[in-house]
């Protein structure tokens, strides 16, 4: 049995804070379930020992999930957040917060997720073909992802 059990408690810790965050934004709930699919799936590759696909796929979608949260301008936020926390002062917006949380679990996860690959695939001539598989499997992933989230929008915006 291979011990992967940091990229494990990551994963794990992922699918709290997005049900942390859909607790805190109940009209997202669907989208903060879905955006907890990926790392269940990561869980479940390395239940299977499938392992070189979850390397990939867990270093491709942080780092797609970082870009998103940077482009909507949330990585802001929630550094400003941390940055309140790691002072003594009070959090003043707990899904900036928990999307703090979130972005050092990704990196965690990137960090992981590469230096396993690195230990036990690299050099074995897998890498282009994984990748490549796993970067058509993350783009449609987030996506999707993102075309929801913005069909989402003007409907919680109504509704708010």
């Amino acid at each position: 049995m291979r011990p992967y059990r940091d990229i494990a408690t990551v994963a794990a810790l992922q699918v709290v804070c997005f049900s942390v965050l859909a607790h805190f934004e109940p009209q997202f709930f669907l989208l903060h379930l879905y955006q907890t699919i990926i790392y269940v799936a990561l869980l479940i590759l390395l239940f299977y020992m499938e392992d070189r696909w979850a390397f990939m796929i867990g270093m491709l979608a942080p780092v797609a999930w970082l870009g998103m949260v940077f482009a909507t301008g949330l990585l802001g936020g929630a550094t400003r957040q941390a940055l309140r926390f790691m002072r003594g002062q009070a959090v003043t917006n707990d899904v900036s917060f928990i999307a703090a949380v979130s972005a050092v679990l990704s990196v965690l996860m990137i960090v992981f997720c590469a230096r396993h690959w690195k230990r036990e695939y690299a050099g074995l001539g897998k890498t282009a073909v994984t990748f490549g598989i796993s970067v058509c499997v993350v783009a449609v992933y987030y996506g999707i992802l993102a075309i929801w989230f913005w069909n989402m929008i003007p409907t919680q915006l109504a509704n708010g």
